[in-house]
């Protein structure tokens, strides 16, 4: 697993979204993304986190940027993770791992002495070519989407 670092090409990706339909980096070319990597669907921090980039996504809209949340989660449980908090920005279902693979955001973790291998909270900002503008590693949720926010404010 490559670290990424700004000024990098963003890797290459194909996936779905929560409604099935295919979402490419080269499809999102011309537009700033905020790519949000969390651990799992309506779970605590990753819900605070994702009600959070909701809030602010008119913001985020203003200042030219789309935001992209990723999980290995399942397109079925985005739709339904995406209805209960009422989310306004798409959820990449990245089942295979290809995408946090591919990202390097894939870290082995020690919970109650129990090792897995899991999503490392990690939020990159694209630039319209296709560069890393920004990477935000091991994210605390509280105050990270303002701080997101004020980076892509000044990118664009």
């Amino acid at each position: 697993m490559t670290e990424l670092h700004v000024g990098d090409a963003a890797p290459s990706f194909s996936t779905i979204d929560q409604d099935g339909n295919t979402v490419t980096l080269e499809g999102l070319r011309g537009q700033v993304v905020v790519l949000y990597f969390y651990p799992k669907d309506d779970t605590p921090g990753c819900t605070k986190e994702a009600c959070a980039f909701r809030d602010l996504n008119a913001a985020f809209a203003e200042a030219g940027a789309v935001i992209y949340g990723v999980s290995r989660d399942t397109a079925k449980s985005h739709t339904k993770f995406r209805e209960k908090y009422g989310l306004n920005f798409p959820l990449l279902a990245d089942e295979n791992s290809e995408l946090c693979e591919a990202y390097g955001v894939l870290k082995e973790k020690n919970m109650y002495g129990k090792k897995s291998i899991g999503i490392e909270r990690t939020t990159f900002i694209i630039d319209r070519e296709g560069n890393i503008a920004a990477v935000f590693p091991k994210v605390k949720v509280d105050g990270h989407v303002d701080e997101v926010l004020a980076k892509v404010r000044e990118l664009v």
